[in-house]
């Protein structure tokens, strides 16, 4: 395992001897605190990067196209801990005489912006001399993209030939990010790795702690990324480059998880270019899976992701349609309950059938009101005449309990939702109605509902069922608004089927109303 000291304070991984050419411990490197380091700023269109001079690390990152939760300020995913987090996006060489994470580099002169023309802009960071081995770093950023290009440039002016290894990792606290907690599931805040063999394995800051991480250590494929609720940062080195990954405890509750890759030899007075890729940004599902194999998979969509996975897929094709989410979810709520219809018409149709029955039952109550099991006898051969199901009622709400869920987590785990509007008062689909109207809607078009079902003989059981329309106006105040959209939107559907077959069924048998 890439596990162990290679630094005074054991911050820089060492590789493992499985790991071809492996290098001496690197030493003597000057360091300073993060904290109070010089800083480079380099600004593009989506992204704002600081940068310290002790390493090159990303200190912080703000995402200009993404807003933090309640105000105007930019998000930040990369922190220094100012804001809340501390998490930085690290690497450095491995070898004697090379430059660590945290060796002081030279930075420019002055912050660096993408100008208008450009695709990218490159900052170089020189690193001090030592043993004749020379070593720039260099990032690129560019236009219209979250992916920062991470390469070291090492030219060997020494005796003789280095074999030295690069690594790239991850360095966060274990504290959670902008969690939802909802059916018993926990949006997840931790390392991943992704690799042909092990497939997308999470690993939890605690199992690191104790030593019980699980993931695969050795592959010629894959990444490691850092993942919260809906951002992830990843590094992303090239298929068939020979890595091994890792994930350990610093103490302080902080922890790195991240990769070490082997550089060819470099012969005296030859160069030689080591570098990958950093994806830092939103989970926008449409670009993950393009940029590196799995890196979709970061999306957290919870048990039912078999059923909120196509469910997205769907919703984003609308949205390409109607260009608003909020009508995306009313057109999905449509062509479900078209699914849906048939077991739905059969259902409303037991229900009406048993509305004409009222009468009927009703007098069955005042006749073995004393005698229960006679009753219960009377009512069930009723029912068997009639091909009546007393529960098939039931049977719509139990079916879109999974396709409710499901659509829950895509609210929650989707940043596309994340601050998305609809229309008027409704300004973020992924938070609650400010005004509570269309809870208050939702539970008006449940209780014409329970008006057009049939009223239960028991009148404990119809007390409930009046109730239920006020307990789940309670429960939908505080859940996302789109999810009530198109819980409303199910809702005056259902009324207008239900109402049409219930009026067939009462004029089918005008005399059961006084059977």
């Amino acid at each position: 395992a890439a596990a162990g000291a290679a630094a005074a304070d054991g911050s820089v991984p060492t590789p493992s001897a499985s790991l071809a050419g492996q290098s001496a411990v690197p030493g003597g490197q000057s360091a300073t605190a993060a904290a109070t380091a010089p800083r480079a700023v380099v600004e593009t269109d989506l992204l704002r990067a600081e940068v310290s001079a002790e390493g090159g690390d990303i200190v912080r990152l703000e995402l200009k196209q993404h807003k933090a939760s309640g105000g105007d300020a930019n998000f930040v995913l990369l922190d220094d801990g100012t804001t809340r987090h501390q998490y930085t996006a690290q690497s450095g060489l491995i070898g004697e005489g090379l430059p660590t994470h945290k060796t002081l580099f030279a930075l420019p002169a002055s912050e660096l912006s993408l100008k208008d023309g450009e695709d990218s802009v490159e900052l170089r960071l020189q690193a001090p001399e030592q043993n004749g081995l020379q070593v720039t770093k260099v990032m690129r950023f560019q236009r219209g993209s979250y992916l920062i290009d991470v390469a070291y440039e090492i030219r060997n002016g020494a005796g003789q030939a280095i074999a030295p290894h690069a690594y790239f990792q991850l360095t966060r606290d274990g504290n959670p990010a902008e969690q939802v907690e909802a059916f018993g599931v926990t949006t997840f805040t931790g390392p991943a790795f992704f690799t042909d063999a092990g497939k997308f394995q999470k690993v939890q800051f605690g199992d690191i702690a104790d030593g019980d991480a699980k993931f695969i250590k050795t592959a010629s494929d894959g990444w490691v990324a850092m993942v919260q609720h809906y951002f992830v940062s990843a590094w992303l080195p090239e298929q068939g480059a020979q890595r091994e990954y890792f994930a350990r405890p610093l103490g302080n509750n902080l922890f790195s998880a991240g990769l070490i890759m082997p550089v060819a030899a470099i012969e005296p007075g030859a160069q030689a270019t080591v570098g990958t890729r950093l994806y830092a940004g939103p989970q926008e599902q449409d670009k993950l899976e393009g940029i590196a194999p799995g890196l979709d998979l970061v999306v957290d969509y919870g048990w039912l992701t078999v059923i909120a996975a196509p469910l997205f897929w769907v919703l984003s094709w609308f949205h390409k349609l109607t260009g608003n989410w909020g009508w995306a979810i009313i057109l999905v709520t449509v062509v479900l309950k078209l699914v849906f219809f048939p077991l739905s018409a059969a259902s409303y149709k037991s229900m009406a059938k048993m509305r004409v029955l009222g009468p009927r039952l009703q007098r069955m109550k005042e006749l073995y009101g004393n005698d229960k099991a006679k009753m219960q006898q009377e009512m069930m051969n009723l029912y068997r005449t009639e091909k009546i199901n007393p529960l098939g009622g039931c049977l719509p709400i139990l079916v879109q309990i999974p396709v409710f869920i499901a659509l829950y987590w895509v609210l929650l785990g989707s940043v596309e939702m994340r601050h998305a509007p609809w229309l008027g008062w409704i300004q973020d689909l992924s938070a609650k109605d400010p005004y509570f109207i269309l809870p208050i809607i939702m539970g008006a078009s449940m209780l014409i509902q329970m008006k057009l079902n049939p009223t239960p003989p028991d009148p404990i059981q119809a007390k409930v069922m009046m109730a239920m329309p006020i307990v789940f106006t309670f429960m939908f105040l505080w859940f996302p608004s789109g999810l009530v959209l198109y819980w409303v939107v199910n809702n005056i559907l259902s009324i207008a089927q239900q109402w049409q077959i219930t009026r067939m069924i009462e004029s089918a048998k005008p005399g059961s109303k006084d059977a």
